[in-house]
């Protein structure tokens, strides 16, 4: 018990180390260590006794303890407890929602910080609809009367908390575990996805979240290393007549390169940080963009385009654009970002419009051809 306590206080001292090493803990404690094939911003070590400590990069330490048993004493102050299971759940983290959609874990979702009409996940703007989740207020001014009535089990937030850090003590300060989680500083979209592994055991679903997970690695082992020799450009008009598009290093640069494709806007900035757009002024726009072999419109964002008059319309500068002339141009759903659990496919479609002659949409998942 020494070992596992002094474990568990360099975390602490160390502000949180992330992938503390597990050398600080004899054998005997150890279980093994959860095994993440992209994902860089958690880690887990299974400990003796079927406990859990989950490490969340500039977040934070979790012990996740099974029902009917007791933690470790003395564990620190900034180590938070979780108790299995866990219920009555504020999420307040749209990103994480589809992890729970698919995982058939909404039921433990009570709370949450999006009201109906801001969600594209049928299941979810069901439960909302039937009252089985209930709009708790947003993140940055939740219902707290709510959710102590609600005996809140855990408030997941995105990092925006941090831009309010007296609503995380306030939750805090009520009894409230809060867990800030990063799947949005991935850098590799299947990074995302992988977060399903942490939902999964904190649900009590770690083989289901893990053949989730490998179902969508399947379909980027489908898709043959090397590069089909197509550009595209992935980007949305904002209101104010700028083209946003994403950085070089965003991991929507990253899905259309695993897909075989080239990201057009080779220099943008990292990726390393949520922000993952930039807005261009439209003559540099159509400098870098108008000889890409395919647009890859964000719809997710704009909403409103379903013709390619209704593109054209944003801007004219459009109509020059090779993948214009060609036909090639596609959009997104507004769900795209509502939808980390299926990345995998998305990326297979997009391979699917690189690679073969498309006269419909019928049989994508996640992109319409504009016409």
């Amino acid at each position: 018990m020494r070992k596992l306590l002094f474990y568990l206080l360099i975390i602490t001292l160390t502000g949180y180390a992330f992938h503390a090493t597990a050398k600080n803990l004899d054998d005997s404690y150890i279980a093994g260590r959860m095994k993440l094939q992209y994902a860089q911003q958690f880690s887990v070590d299974y400990l003796a006794g079927d406990c859990a400590l989950i490490s969340i990069h500039e977040s934070g330490c979790f012990l996740l303890v099974p029902e009917g048993q007791e933690p470790p004493l003395h564990v620190g102050e900034y180590v938070t407890i979780l108790r299995q299971p866990i219920e009555n759940i504020y999420l307040a983290a749209t990103s994480a929602m589809c992890l729970f959609n698919v995982l058939g874990a909404l039921e433990h979702i009570t709370m949450s910080g999006t009201k109906a009409d801001g969600w594209y996940i049928e299941n979810v703007r069901a439960a909302m609809e039937n009252g089985a989740i209930v709009y708790a207020g947003k993140y940055s001014a939740p219902d707290y009367e709510l959710l102590m009535a609600k005996n809140c089990g855990l408030a997941i937030e995105s990092t925006m908390i941090y831009h309010t850090p007296e609503v995380k003590e306030k939750l805090e300060d009520l009894g409230i575990p809060v867990l800030v989680e990063r799947s949005s500083y991935e850098s590799h979209p299947l990074g995302r996805t992988e977060w399903i592994k942490l939902y999964g055991l904190l649900l009590g679903k770690d083989e289901l979240a893990r053949d989730l997970f490998d179902k969508q690695m399947a379909y980027i082992d489908d898709i043959p290393a090397e590069s089909t020799g197509k550009s595209a450009a992935f980007f949305y008009i904002s209101s104010s007549g700028k083209a946003v598009v994403r950085k070089s290093g965003d991991y929507v640069a990253k899905m259309i390169e695993l897909a075989g494709g080239k990201y057009v806007f080779a220099d943008l900035g990292s990726g390393d940080d949520a922000a993952g757009s930039v807005n261009l002024e439209m003559e540099r726009f159509y400098a870098e963009a108008k000889n890409a072999d395919f647009i890859l419109y964000n719809n997710s964002i704009d909403g409103d385009i379903c013709t390619m008059g209704e593109l054209l319309a944003k801007s004219q500068l459009i109509a020059d654009f090779k993948a214009v002339k060609s036909g090639n141009v596609w959009c997104t759903g507004k769900n795209l970002f509502q939808e980390t659990t299926e990345f995998g496919l998305m990326i297979s479609d997009m391979h699917r419009i690189f690679t073969e002659d498309l006269d419909n949409s019928a049989s994508l998942h996640y992109f319409d051809k504009l016409r």
